[in-house]
């Protein structure tokens, strides 16, 4: 009979700890999305790497880090094409789908991607260039581009990514803030402080006591009764 007691307290304790616990998912968690581009597309990469019409996935590796490292993969994630440099970027509307944003080219040349926002996000991941590549396209677009002496490779390690240095390219190859490229949140107004108003007490505490008691009743009761059903 102590047996079973246990094994039901047991089973209660492990009811209320699932009913506690955060739900996880790790699409929030590494930002999983699958794209599907109707055109080639240029991604950071060795030798300006174009990825073809398709479908891939991109991922964060890392997101715990204060730049994150993107991954792009093929539809079935069984391939990477190149792993990213990135860091955050901020939109001031958030949308619920996917948006890729891109950098100006001329006509017939794949477009850049620039950045990466997740679907419900206002932070998102601006894209760092190899230095060589981002000067090219900052001539391209008359604008500074984010860049990095690391080559961009499938293998390059994410420690590496980490401490990579990052600056920003102007079309001369002069290097400029990276805030030319990347604007930080607006900032939020310091709201003064108010004085907390004392809420009239509207109920009175006891039915709640009443209530706890009566719990506490039901259960010693049931407590008691079932073993004398289990003899």
């Amino acid at each position: 009979m102590n047996g079973f007691k246990g094994v039901a307290v047991i089973f209660c304790l492990a009811l209320v700890a699932l009913a506690f616990l955060p739900g996880v998912q790790a699409d929030e968690w590494n930002k999983k999305t699958t794209v599907t581009f109707s055109q080639p597309v240029e991604v950071p990469g060795v030798d300006a790497q174009i990825l073809p019409a398709g479908t891939y996935v991109f991922k964060l590796v890392d997101s715990a880090s204060d730049r994150n490292i993107v991954r792009i993969f093929n539809a079935d994630e069984t391939h990477v094409y190149t792993t990213i440099l990135a860091i955050p970027n901020y939109r001031l509307k958030a949308t619920d789908k996917t948006v890729m944003t891109f950098r100006e080219r001329s006509a017939g040349s794949p477009e850049a991607i620039r950045a990466w926002f997740y679907p419900g996000a206002n932070w998102g991941q601006e894209f760092v260039y190899p230095k060589t590549r981002a000067i090219e396209l900052a001539k391209l677009t008359n604008q500074p581009v984010l860049a990095t002496p690391v080559e961009l490779t499938p293998e390059v390690p994410v420690e590496t990514l980490k401490t990579a240095p990052i600056v920003a390219v102007k079309p001369t190859g002069e290097e400029v803030a990276i805030t030319e490229v990347v604007k930080p949140p607006p900032a939020q107004p310091v709201a003064e402080p108010t004085k907390k108003k004392k809420l009239p007490q509207t109920a009175s505490p006891l039915p709640l006591l009443g209530l706890i008691g009566l719990l506490s009743l039901g259960a010693g009761f049931a407590l008691r009764v079932i073993p004398k059903r289990a003899a």
